[in-house]
């Protein structure tokens, strides 16, 4: 009879996308750093991740964290983060669920009111700011990674779409970015599956065409992510909106607002001269909860 494992599971939330988080149960893992220990698990042990992400224990759509010890003695705690499509080194969303994980399981103390902690990504320190109201995390911000332009208005043939202009953005993944509209979406619901089978069709060429590198991080994998943009209209005095829609993996589209994907959204915007060149800051929310996007000088 084999041995039984036994793994402790919490699930979190933020803003339409679900992250179960491992904190406990997991034998730890070789590297002296998380993102060696992340590329450990990745090339050795990469049954966890589809034990907890494919039916019957998950779906497509989710997000699993791993808990490991930081290699950074000022984070309170390290993470690796496992989607359907691998390993990113970064995450707004799952970095939103894990320091709100490591709050509720009581790794980082509560302490009423706004407090400050670091986490380890496998991309490196993370600052987070919690704020706790009557003993619930009410609301959690992190700093995202610097964002920049990798690829501007390059194009590509791409089979039964023709040829399409994307540039590339990094945000903490490299996403390709695409204008909706040229392609005939309106970025509606009904249109998900259509959205899903055009991304895949534009990430496949341009992976065939050409790889990435991160200028300090070096190979962070194959691009893997598109954000497709829609227009941006003005609703108020310095206020405006845009629909978007993230693809994440063959048939899924990413239910939260996605924060690398915005980021990377405004990194491009603000290449194009879309903001006042002293603005570096920007606030992506996800309901009462936000990522704090920064911009390379």
């Amino acid at each position: 009879m084999s041995q039984e494992l036994i793994i402790q599971l919490m699930d979190t939330h933020a803003g339409g996308d679900v992250s179960r988080i491992v904190t406990g149960g997991i034998s730890p893992l070789p590297g002296d750093s998380v993102r060696a220990q992340m590329e450990y698990l990745r090339d050795n042990a990469d049954g966890l991740r589809k034990l907890l992400l494919e039916e019957p224990y998950g779906i497509p759509e989710m997000s699993v964290d791993l808990l490991v010890p930081p290699s950074d003695p000022r984070a309170a705690a390290g993470y690796i983060i496992m989607e359907v499509m691998g390993y990113p080194i970064y995450s707004g969303s799952n970095t939103i669920c894990t320091a709100t994980a490591v709050l509720e399981a009581g790794i980082v103390p509560k302490k009423e009111g706004k407090q400050s902690f670091l986490l380890e990504s496998p991309a490196g320190l993370v600052r987070i700011e919690a704020m706790v109201e009557n003993g619930v995390v009410e609301a959690i911000t992190c700093e995202g990674l610097p964002s920049y332009i990798h690829t501007h208005r390059a194009t590509i043939d791409v089979p039964s779409l023709g040829t399409v202009t994307y540039s590339v953005a990094y945000s903490g993944g490299f996403y390709a970015m695409v204008d909706a509209e040229s392609l005939g979406f309106d970025l509606t619901l009904d249109e998900e599956r259509k959205l899903a089978l055009a991304a895949h069709a534009i990430v496949e060429a341009i992976q065939a065409e050409q790889g990435f590198s991160h200028y300090t991080l070096g190979d962070v994998g194959p691009l893997p992510f598109l954000h497709f943009m829609g227009p941006v209209r003005l609703v108020a005095d310095g206020y405006y909106r845009s629909r978007s829609a993230t693809y994440v993996h063959p048939g899924v589209i990413c239910r939260s607002t996605t924060g690398t994907g915005t980021s990377a959204r405004l990194a491009l915007m603000n290449h194009e001269g879309l903001f006042a060149q002293e603005i570096g800051l920007k606030l992506c929310r996800f309901g009462k909860q936000v990522l704090l996007v920064s911009f390379p000088p």
